[in-house]
């Protein structure tokens, strides 16, 4: 299965290589997990890499009832969603994690591999675009597709789990250790995409102008998601990440119809509006779970084991992270919206001003003979022409 089309072949294992054929060597390695599946042998490694591990059997009335509950340890790859009519199966995190996190990588650049090839690549080409604008079409393009699926996805998570009719349910019974199957899988497959932004940007030959602003924006992403789900602050995370991937939606779209017809920005001025009304929420949301719904939980005792991080120290730098980001965010917003703005009134100020009247070509003066010195003609010898005499009648 190809993904590229080539003309040219590469030393095996070369830089240009792995370059040119990155989905094609991730296909690989996936397909020989799927493959480990069909042999008993195997089939416990396989299931280590596809399935979320660290299941538990929890009773149902102590998963809505407290957040300490007396767990009966199924972990392996033999996966039951409902054991019995009274436990539910539930999971929590570990090292076994990374494992699957980098076998959804695989799947990820695949996807990646395949969105580039048969839907961006012959979208840009009727387009014409720049080389910049191309990259910046291709980046979109993807991010596009990935905030649509995460939107849609993280909705019918909160919404299925009670978290969007129950704000309460953000902070109660925390620590939130044991997550549902949807919540944990929804986790580990955003880390994946995310961490697979950075060999991306050498697969994608991205230009190195463009390189540390993505670096920014994937770190800030890697370090928020990884912190609500090892600080056990899964519920919250899912809202802010609905907020503020239906934000990046918007803007992403609003890019790709601006690169189609450079005169609609329309839907610039709608993600604008939008922009500082999620800042709002985001930040109302995180003081009102952390900084007054944990604090008045009565185990407020730091506690590694049981993944109890409510303490003051925790919560204040919980809170001190999430809004620097947020501000830093809308610091540039601010910056690119005054600039937006610098640049528009420029161009209004020079259409009102009109083209400048041209000028009217100087007059050719007839001069005499020789050439003119302090204002006295001289003749081409350097001396003065004598005066003609009038002759007398």
């Amino acid at each position: 299965m190809a993904f590229r089309r080539r003309t040219k072949s590469y030393p095996l294992f070369s830089q240009e290589f792995v370059i040119h054929n990155h989905a094609d060597i991730g296909f690989c390695l996936v397909l020989c997990v799927l493959i480990g599946l069909m042999f008993e042998v195997t089939a416990k490694t396989a299931f280590l890499f596809i399935l979320p591990q660290y299941n538990v059997s929890v009773p149902t009335a102590e998963v809505s009832s407290s957040g300490s509950h007396s767990t009966s340890s199924a972990q392996g790859a033999d996966v039951a969603f409902t054991s019995t009519d009274s436990e539910t199966v539930h999971y929590h995190y570990g090292p076994k994690d990374l494992v699957t996190i980098l076998f959804y990588i695989f799947i990820t650049i695949i996807l990646h591999a395949v969105v580039q090839e048969y839907i961006l690549d012959k979208i840009s080409k009727r387009l014409h675009l720049s080389k910049v604008k191309h990259s910046k079409f291709n980046e979109s393009g993807q991010l596009v597709i990935f905030h649509l699926s995460s939107v849609v996805w993280c909705f019918y998570v909160v919404v299925t789990e009670g978290y969007l009719t129950n704000p309460r349910s953000l902070w109660e019974d925390y620590p939130h250790v044991y997550l549902p199957f949807q919540v944990k899988f929804f986790y580990l497959c955003q880390l994946a995409y995310w961490l697979h932004a950075l060999p991306e940007l050498y697969f994608q030959k991205v230009r190195k102008e463009e390189i540390p602003r993505q670096l920014q924006y994937i770190c800030l992403y890697l370090v928020h998601i990884a912190g609500a789900y090892l600080l056990n602050l899964s519920r919250l995370g899912l809202i802010l990440l609905l907020l503020q991937y239906c934000t990046e939606f918007l803007f992403h779209m609003a890019r790709l119809f601006y690169f189609a017809d450079e005169n609609n920005e329309k839907l610039f001025n709608a993600w604008a509006a939008v922009f500082g009304i999620t800042r709002l929420f985001i930040l109302t949301l995180a003081v009102l779970a952390i900084g007054f719904g944990l604090a008045r939980m009565e185990n407020q005792a730091f506690d590694l084991e049981k993944g109890n991080f409510n303490t003051l120290l925790c919560r204040l730098c919980v809170l001190l992270l999430v809004c620097a980001a947020q501000a830093w965010l809308m610091w540039r917003f601010i910056h690119s919206q005054l600039r937006h703005w610098r640049e528009y009134w420029n161009e209004q100020s020079a259409k009102r001003r009109g083209p400048a009247a041209p000028r009217l070509p100087a007059r050719l003066i007839k001069r005499e003979s020789g050439y003119h010195e302090n204002g006295v003609v001289k003749a081409e010898n350097g001396t003065s022409p004598r005066t003609k005499k009038l002759k007398s009648p």
